[in-house]
């Protein structure tokens, strides 16, 4: 092979590892986190994770991916071990569809019909395709399809490029005597090894071994072991992905190894102890790329069904392996001042990982919910333990919006779909108004515990203008919640009107409360506390608001807060002034 030939086929891997990238990320961004999630609810059954592995993997093209998705689960304790390795030995048998897909660029046939079938033939059609959707669709579901469809193309070019560029090699003694070597077994499982751990992708190798086919002297007895190297060197991914876990999260990485390396060698004892006793004539034949996908399925599936019945035993032989000892304090490390959901091997997923995301925010948000409504119960009734219960809460939010936050940025410099963009600015918009609303609760708290130590009361009427006012924050307080929930927009148009009746019952109470201090009904030190409490509530109002605000902002392309506001409240605006003024009614008081 000349320089120029060199050029070819390092361009045509080039592409071939280009183009799967591009179709992997176009399906996974087609997806939105949805497949991810299946696999992270499905999983009770052994067969059905198996099915669930291979019908995900099978999709996204990627067993690593799957993999270390994976790790990922156990690693925040959304899946147990044993759950994980049914999944994991499904994501090896669907890494098969890829070497399927590219055996046909071998059909040779002069019938029009079959001829269509190779990919050489279909694919610039595809590549058309993809690139008119990728420029005159303006719908963020069609361009991940143009990304699907050029990928692809790209990846088929890639595969033809690098079979052209290598049949010369045919006649090049050197290099079908290093294939030669490759026929003794250990020497061909080290090559495969070696290859797939470099690359990263048992698709991408046994693609490259089927281009390799093209040189005619590519032998099933040197394919066989390769592919059976290849297998155990896509391991390392998901290995590695583990350096730094929890101890089950880095047991499911050795899980996967222990998988293949214990199916390859049971797979070569069985096929050389038959083939030493009644040879296989196949073995001295020149492969093809049919036959490589045949092999590479036939080695998966075998070990699947051999080894599942035996999950147990891969789950105990990994657990020996990195034992049990400080377990618990390790965990009790691990995430303390943490939110594990939010796993940093997620982010190759970023459909998933904003799903995670909204999860967790979700979480923040009820924890920010439960320290006001118990706050405001120590209002009327200070009990020590609800109040320990609201600095726990208000903690565990500040804890929240650090990891949140600086995953939310790291997560914004992925490649988001413009849907996951949005949901993106809508979550950073508002965890710092849910953390926001767990200070104001402690205020609240602080306030109740000053009532408490020096044993002061409010006045019945004092006591009643104030439970209609915390009737009236707690309702904004869980439509709030159902906004950022639901994403629902109807909702959101609630609030505000809210908010306007809860400044106006801030003003009366305040307007009352300088009455009663004149008539001698209530004195400045618990003029002081009821004002601590009733500026929290209206604060907490307000970071409602911006809630339903930022929903609206994204919703209704881009307005500003105090636009919205503004064109909100001006004159004449009937069905906005009627909300507010049911609102008043609502809570009026006596």
């Amino acid at each position: 092979m000349d320089f120029f030939g060199m050029l070819a086929m390092v361009g045509g891997l080039a592409l071939f590892l280009y183009g799967m990238e591009v179709m992997g990320s176009g399906l996974s961004k087609a997806s939105g986190g949805r497949l991810e999630q299946v696999l992270e609810k499905l999983t009770a059954n052994k067969w059905k994770a198996v099915f669930l592995g291979a019908g995900v993997t099978a999709v996204i093209q990627s067993s690593s991916a799957t993999t270390v998705m994976v790790v990922g689960f156990v690693n925040s304790g959304i899946m147990k071990l044993s759950q994980a390795v049914g999944i994991i030995m499904g994501a090896n048998v669907g890494t098969t569809v890829t070497s399927w897909v590219l055996s046909l660029a071998g059909i040779e046939s002069g019938n029009f019909f079959v001829r269509l079938l190779k990919p050489s033939s279909f694919s610039p059609a595809l590549a058309a395709a993809g690139v008119g959707l990728l420029m005159f669709s303006k719908k963020e579901k069609r361009k991940n399809i143009g990304n699907i469809l050029v990928g692809f193309a790209v990846l088929m070019f890639g595969m033809d490029a690098m079979s052209g560029a290598v049949k010369p090699l045919a006649d090049v003694p050197e290099f079908t005597g290093i294939l030669t070597a490759f026929s003794n077994p250990l020497f061909g499982l080290a090559a495969g090894t070696a290859l797939t751990a470099v690359i990263q992708s048992s698709s991408a190798s046994v693609g490259i071994l089927q281009a390799l086919c093209a040189t005619g002297s590519v032998s099933y007895a040197a394919a066989v072991p390769i592919i059976m190297g290849q297998n155990i060197g896509t391991c390392v991914t998901a290995v590695l992905s583990g350096i730094g876990a929890s101890r089950n999260a880095r047991r499911a990485g050795l899980v996967h190894l222990y998988f293949n390396l214990i199916g390859t060698l049971l797979f070569m004892a069985v096929f050389y102890g038959f083939h030493a006793v009644i040879p296989f004539a196949f073995l001295e034949e020149q492969a093809n790329a049919a036959g490589i996908a045949a092999v590479h399925t036939a080695f998966n599936v075998f070990a699947t069904v051999f080894l599942l019945p035996f999950s147990g035993v891969l789950e105990k032989l990994a657990c020996m392996t990195i034992k049990d000892g400080g377990e618990a304090a390790e965990i009790q490390k691990g995430q303390a001042g943490r939110v594990p959901i939010l796993d940093s091997r997620f982010l190759a997923t970023p459909g998933f990982a904003l799903e995670q995301c909204r999860t967790a925010a979700a979480d923040m948000a009820e924890c920010a919910r439960e320290a006001l409504f118990t706050a405001i119960g120590l209002v009327f009734h200070y009990e020590e333990g609800a109040a320990d219960k609201v600095e726990e809460l208000e903690g565990k939010v500040d804890c929240y919006e650090d990891e949140l936050g600086t995953y939310l940025v790291r997560l914004s410099s992925r490649n988001l779909s413009e849907k996951d963009s949005h949901t993106l600015s809508f979550l950073l918009h508002n965890i710092g108004d849910f953390e926001r609303i767990s200070d104001h609760a402690l205020n609240v708290k602080e306030a109740a515990k000053e009532m408490h130590d020096k044993k002061l009361d409010f006045s019945r009427k004092a006591s009643e203008e104030l439970a209609v006012f915390s009737e009236a924050v707690r309702e904004i307080m869980e439509l709030a919640l159902s906004v950022f929930r639901q994403e629902d927009v109807e909702l959101a148009r609630k609030i505000e009107p809210l908010e306007e009746a809860i400044d106006s019952l801030n003003a009366e109470i305040k307007r009352r409360h300088v009455k009663r201090l004149r008539s001698g009904d209530c004195t400045i030190e618990l003029g002081f506390i009821l004002a601590d409490v009733t500026t929290s509530y209206e604060r907490v109002a307000d970071h409602c608001s911006n809630v339903a605000v930022s929903l609206l902002e994204i919703s209704e392309d881009g307005f500003g807060a105090h636009e919205y506001l503004e064109r909100l409240k001006k004159a004449g605006n009937e069905e906005f002034l009627q909300t507010v003024e049911q609102f008043r009614e609502k809570y009026r008081l006596s």
